[in-house]
């Protein structure tokens, strides 16, 4: 596994016209923006072979990590490493995250604890 902590860093660069953040370079990675409907949840779950670094783009997601609620501001961002439960869900109107995975993606990787929609 590569150095997790180097992969939950992000570079923001300041330019004259603004600046950028850069969440990767030259990684393994698969980026995904992720919409919750008002009101909904993923499953419960963890991941043995990938990490993760989710990113809140809308107000309202929340976040749980090994048990631990989060209501993140836009912009937060959380790093859930391989093997740690973790939830998304949205606490009123759509709400949309960046997730970056880092390392093999595969969606049978998924081990659901729980689930609204009877996939456990």
């Amino acid at each position: 596994m590569q150095d997790i902590d180097r992969l939950g860093t992000v570079i923001r660069d300041e330019r004259p016209w603004g600046a950028f953040e850069r969440y990767t370079l030259n990684e393994t990675s698969t980026v995904k923006i992720i919409e919750v409907a008002p009101g909904q949840r993923l499953s419960l779950q963890r991941h043995e072979h990938r990490d993760e670094l989710w990113v809140a783009l809308d107000p309202g997601a929340v976040f749980e990590i090994d048990g631990e609620r989060i209501e993140p501001a836009v912009g937060d961002r959380v790093l859930i490493r391989a093997g740690q439960t973790h939830r998304l869900s949205s606490a009123g109107k759509a709400t949309r995250i960046l997730e970056i995975a880092f390392g093999y993606f595969d969606e049978d990787d998924i081990e659901r604890l729980e689930d609204s929609y009877g996939r456990v």
